[in-house]
C-alpha cells in the first residue's frame, strides 16, 4: 500500500472518528481534504491542523458533492483516497408511533446513500489516480444489529454488503476497497446515543485510527478493531448467542 503523498477526502472528518483518521494520513505526508456540514467545527479543525483543507458540504445534497467534485478536481487535480465516513446514529423503538419518519430517512442518507453518492461523482478522479483506494467506514453492528439502533444496524450492514460487491468490479480499474468496521468508539455520536452497556465500552477515536492505520498500510480488505472481530466471528458461529448478548439492554423509550 502507498501511504505517503496521497491526495485524501474523508467526509464528515471535523471530529469524531473522521477527524481521527484525517490526523493520521496528514501525520504520514498526506493532503488531506475534509467536508462537513458544520462550519464552526471545521474552522476548529483547521485552527488545530492548518495543514488541512476544508470544505462545508453535506453529503446528502447531490449539488453539493458535484460541486466539491469540481472544486477538488480543478484546484488539486483530483483524490487518490475517498474515505466514506459521515454517519449518524438514533436510538429508538419503531413500535413507538411517535418516532420521527424524517429522521430515520436522514439516517439512511448520510449512513448509506451518501457513500453511494460519493463514490459516483468521484469514481472519475479515483480510476485516473494510480494510486487508488475506497475506504467505507461502516461498524462491528453490520456483522450482528443492535436492536436499539435498527435503522443504523440496517444502512451498516447494507454499506458492509455493497462493499465486499463493488470490490471485485473496481478492481479492474485499479481502485482498491477497504472496509473499516469500527466498535463503539468515544465520538459524540456515542454520546448522544447514550449507550451505557458494559459490552459496548467505547474505544478512543486516536486508538482506532492506530489500528486502521497498521491494517491499512498492510493493505487488509476488513479492519475489525476491537469487539468487532467479535462480532465478525461469532455472528459467524453462533448468531443467536452472540445477537443475545449484545443486546441485554432494554429497548429505549421515546
Amino acid at each position: 500500500m502507498i501511504t505517503s503523498n496521497q491526495k485524501v477526502l474523508i467526509t464528515g472528518g471535523g471530529s469524531g472518528i473522521g477527524l481521527a483518521l484525517a490526523k493520521k494520513f496528514l501525520s504520514h505526508n498526506n493532503t488531506v481534504f475534509v467536508t462537513g456540514r458544520n462550519l464552526s467545527k471545521l474552522e476548529k479543525m483547521k485552527a488545530e491542523l492548518p495543514d488541512i483543507h476544508f470544505f462545508q458540504s453535506d453529503v446528502t445534497q447531490e449539488e453539493d458533492v458535484k460541486k466539491l467534485a469540481d472544486a477538488i478536481q480543478n484546484e488539486f487535480g483530483g483524490i487518490d483516497v475517498l474515505v466514506n465516513n459521515a454517519g449518524i446514529m438514533l436510538l429508538l423503538d419503531v413500535g413507538n408511533e411517535s418516532n420521527d419518519l424524517q429522521k430515520q430517512a436522514e439516517e439512511i442518507a448520510i449512513n448509506f446513500q451518501a457513500p453511494i453518492r460519493m463514490l459516483h461523482h468521484f469514481l472519475p478522479q479515483l480510476k485516473r489516480s494510480k494510486t487508488a483506494v475506497l475506504v467505507n467506514v461502516s461498524s462491528g453492528l453490520a456483522y450482528v444489529p443492535f436492536t436499539q439502533a435498527p435503522v443504523y444496524s440496517g444502512t451498516k450492514a447494507a454499506v458492509h454488503f455493497w462493499t465486499k460487491s463493488i470490490r471485485p468490479q473496481l478492481k479492474p480499474h485499479g481502485i482498491k476497497v477497504i472496509e473499516l468496521l469500527p466498535p463503539v468508539v468515544d465520538t459524540k455520536l456515542a454520546k448522544d446515543a447514550d449507550l451505557k452497556a458494559d459490552n459496548l465500552k467505547p474505544m478512543p477515536p486516536k486508538k482506532l485510527a492506530d489500528i486502521f492505520w497498521k491494517n491499512y498500510s498492510k493493505g487488509k480488505e476488513e479492519i475489525t478493531p476491537g469487539i468487532s472481530t467479535a462480532l465478525m466471528i461469532m455472528g459467524r458461529l453462533a448468531p443467536k448467542f452472540i445477537f443475545k448478548q449484545l443486546n441485554k439492554q432494554p429497548i429505549p423509550t421515546n
